[in-house]
């Protein structure tokens, strides 16, 4: 089976713009590709990237599928997800701009272990595995960063399994909103992204009953209000000290 839903793109739209968009002229600092662009751009390396455009709701990456390349953001919000016991769906980690997706699987296992959907028109730029293997090769300074950034996932996955395994349902429901706003941050005063209260609860493993029963006790509490789908925080101090006890990281 094929890892892709979507294929590489040249149409004109409101993503225009940002198909067009070299690496060297992307905004996203953060991202590896741009970071090391100096360096890739020596061995030509950016001219084996192709541009997909998905829209919202679209699956990108087939769990179980053949691993062929990693995708970075270039615009819009991704989930990563897994399907655990009984079929369910349990989300890994969210995703925005200059992200990468799918380094898990990437150079030790033929399959990826995630699925990826984009929650919102997404852009993404994508690599295949041999034109990423060939720069891993000739760019150790792309390997050294490739390398932290891999050190990095690996030291929050084993604090978020740790801390997860000892929190009550309203903890994780608390660190699934605060994360939330660390990684895509508020408009208007709300939450960046529009969550369904499953997402919720498939982030933070527990039922969606439980996410309605926690988010109506904190907006009773007036910790948080809600309209419609979108979540505003109105006391984070309030709710980072209830989980401070775990000192669980508080990276995005």
């Amino acid at each position: 089976m094929d890892s892709l839903s979507v294929k590489p793109q040249s149409i004109k739209s409101k993503s225009a713009s940002y198909m067009e968009v070299g690496c060297g002229s992307c905004e996203n600092e953060s991202c590896l590709i741009k970071r090391n662009y100096q360096a890739l751009y020596a061995i030509n390396f950016t001219s084996g990237r192709n541009t997909i455009r998905c829209k919202k709701g679209q699956q990108f990456i087939i769990e179980g599928a053949p691993v062929n390349g990693l995708f970075f953001v270039l615009k819009g919000k991704v989930k990563v997800f897994r399907t655990g016991i009984n079929g369910r769906e349990q989300i890994v980690r969210f995703a925005k701009e200059g992200e990468i997706i799918g380094h898990r699987g990437f150079g030790t296992e033929e399959y990826y272990s995630i699925g990826a959907i984009a929650l919102e028109n997404t852009v993404l730029c994508y690599f295949s595995k041999g034109v990423l293997q060939e720069a891993l090769y000739k760019t150790p300074q792309f390997t050294y960063d490739m390398m932290l950034f891999y050190a990095n996932e690996l030291n929050k996955s084993e604090s978020k399994v740790k801390s997860i395994s000892q929190m009550a349902v309203r903890e994780r429901v608390i660190d699934a909103l605060l994360y939330i706003n660390r990684k895509f941050g508020l408009n208007r005063g709300f939450l960046n992204i529009v969550l369904s209260r499953k997402e919720y609860a498939d982030y933070a493993g527990t039922t969606e009953e439980q996410v309605i029963r926690v988010f109506s006790a904190l907006k009773k509490e007036n910790l948080i209000s809600t309209k419609g789908k979108r979540i505003a925080i109105n006391n984070i101090e309030l709710l980072k000290k209830e989980i401070s006890e775990h000192h669980y990281f508080l990276g995005s």
